[in-house]
């Protein structure tokens, strides 16, 4: 709407919503048209960019396109209201199963959103679940296996819980972007064999085993470090692979321990 005006205030103001473009829009819909003033309203870091922002505040902005941003912002502000108010609720409503929330946001790339989102979806009573496999089954998060004729089947999920699923999903994407933790290193390693997409629902199905095994023993999340697959292997399995690696790509290795001379 206000491209249609010459105004492009987005083009500077990352954040039209924060507090310098709320002010610089208030001002407009209050009737101040002078880039000049309304550039001044910038507020912090803002401020070095006064030139831009004057050059972006200059246009044809009128009553009618106030009228349309008043509407447009007190919209905003009603939807905001309603999820704070919503917020509030929700956090009232899962004081009894704060400590699973608790643990739940121990888990790398599990934040406070994500762990209520997964406790809404999979409940507090985690024994209607035999298994961490049941769990990860029953949420989608479960690839299959199929083979029949010595062909492989496409692996895909079943379709499961959808909103577990997002919250699962946003989670995995945060734990893969850690440093040093067992979820990050577990998907690198299957991104780099089965790509990205796998990987995204190996972890998942980590989060989902971790959850249940939490649940069950009331216990926090024991990350296994991102060494682990390495250490597992053993060191010479590893050296194997990498040198294999090497030699694919045409390079002839020669092996030499450190600090030998």
């Amino acid at each position: 709407m206000l491209e249609d005006t010459g105004i492009k205030l987005s083009a500077t103001v990352s954040n039209i919503l924060g507090v310098s473009g709320r002010a610089m829009l208030e001002a407009l819909i209050a009737g101040e048209r002078d880039p000049h003033v309304l550039a001044d309203l910038a507020k912090g870091s803002m401020r070095r960019k006064t030139d831009a922002l004057v050059e972006a505040l200059t246009g044809n902005f009128t009553a009618h396109h106030a009228f349309l941003a008043r509407a447009m912002l007190d919209r905003i502000d009603a939807c905001t209201a309603t999820e704070t108010h919503l917020s509030g609720h929700i956090e009232v409503m899962l004081q009894p199963f704060r400590r699973r929330i608790e643990l739940l946001v121990t888990i790398p790339g599990v934040d406070t959103r994500a762990a209520q989102v997964i406790l809404a979806e999979i409940g507090a009573d985690i024994t209607r679940f035999p298994s961490a496999a049941d769990l990860a089954s029953w949420a989608g998060v479960c690839p299959g296996n199929h083979q029949s004729g010595g062909r492989t089947g496409s692996g895909k999920t079943r379709h499961g819980d959808p909103w577990l699923k997002a919250a699962l999903g946003q989670a995995a994407v945060s734990a893969a972007r850690t440093k040093d933790t067992y979820l990050a290193a577990r998907y690198r390693r299957i991104a780099a064999r089965r790509g990205k997409k796998r990987a995204l629902v190996a972890v998942e199905h980590s989060i989902l085993t971790a959850v249940w095994h939490m649940f069950t023993h009331d216990a926090e999340y024991a990350d296994l470090g991102g060494q682990y697959f390495i250490e597992r292997t053993g060191r010479a399995r590893q050296t194997r692979r990498l040198v294999s690696q090497l030699n694919q790509l045409g390079y002839q290795v020669t092996l030499q321990t450190e600090g030998a001379a």
